[in-house]
């Protein structure tokens, strides 16, 4: 069974979110709402919805959240039953009618495969609701590797809300403890695929909210998102199947390097490890045009 769990800390859009589970064509999932101490009680918005679905709705007394999403993402997943399969929902994101119903649709060929990731098809929305972007689709079949790639060249985009995982794979990895959990969703793809493919399912979308108030939409966070992309980055290139891929190898260097000149924390140590990094995978051009830059920036200093 399908557990659909919602962190759930702002009321802006909740109803929107509580709307499209109540619409479901297949209501055989459950939904699991922590409540992160929230100033906003969404008790009376929930009684519009208790004949519509089944949830279970608990408070927390602390808010956990403003230090560690990931921990209110792991306590929140610690109310499920024995439901095999979760989706961690935005409280301002929201499911197309036929998501559950898709799901049901392609999980045999899931098991089958033995695989542990699925994926939807996502839209992005504003405050309006209004689409700001086109639907994103993505191979039926397809390795984390080649999937990130599209990913850091911009071809493509993802983010939680649009995912469902096995709980076991989750209970083995859990998420990593990046700040604001940035990056935290896509190091868990990494681990709880296991090598196998992420299985997509285009016939049905995630709408995704991007706005001043979120995460993703907040210029304020931006210190903290560099502070985790250079531990993501950094935590990437200890994996020996990203240090064989060229292109995503040379893409993660090549950014922590801008990170680190942006901070001003970039050393001889860091060149060195950039250098050799590149030199042990025989990547020769990109070896030499990293002691260009090198020259320039100690040169311009």
């Amino acid at each position: 069974m399908l557990a659909i769990v919602i962190p759930y800390y702002k009321i802006s859009f909740f109803d929107e979110t509580l709307q499209s589970l109540a619409n479901q064509t297949n209501k055989n999932f459950k939904v699991y709402i922590g409540d992160d101490a929230s100033p906003n009680n969404p008790v009376e918005l929930l009684n519009v919805y208790k004949s519509s679905f089944n949830f279970t709705y608990k408070k927390f007394d602390q808010n956990l959240g403003a230090n560690s999403l990931t921990q209110q993402w792991q306590r929140c997943i610690d109310l499920l039953g024995n439901e095999e399969w979760i989706m961690l929902l935005g409280d301002d994101d929201k499911l197309e009618k036929n998501v559950v119903d898709e799901f049901y649709k392609n999980i045999n060929e899931v098991d089958v495969n033995q695989i542990n990731i699925i994926r939807f098809a996502s839209v992005l929305v504003n405050s309006s609701t209004l689409k700001e972007s086109s639907v994103f689709l993505h191979k039926k079949k397809e390795k984390i590797l080649d999937f990130y790639s599209k990913k850091l060249l911009d071809i493509t985009r993802s983010s939680l809300s649009e995912y469902v995982f096995r709980k076991k794979v989750y209970k083995k990895y859990n998420f990593k403890n990046y700040p604001l959990a940035w990056h935290s969703d896509d190091m868990a793809w990494f681990e709880f695929s296991e090598g196998k493919d992420i299985f997509s399912i285009n016939e049905a979308k995630v709408f995704v909210r991007i706005f001043q108030e979120s995460i993703s939409g907040n210029p304020l966070n931006f210190f903290y998102k560099d502070t985790a992309s250079i531990e993501f980055y950094n935590n990437l290139l200890l994996r020996k199947d990203v240090l064989k891929n060229q292109i995503v190898r040379e893409v993660l260097l090549t950014r922590l390097e801008v990170l680190y000149k942006k901070r001003k924390i970039i050393v001889m140590k860091k060149w060195f490890y950039f250098f050799i990094t590149r030199v042990q995978y025989l990547d020769l051009l990109n070896s030499v045009k990293l002691i260009r830059r090198m020259i320039i920036y100690y040169f311009n200093k």
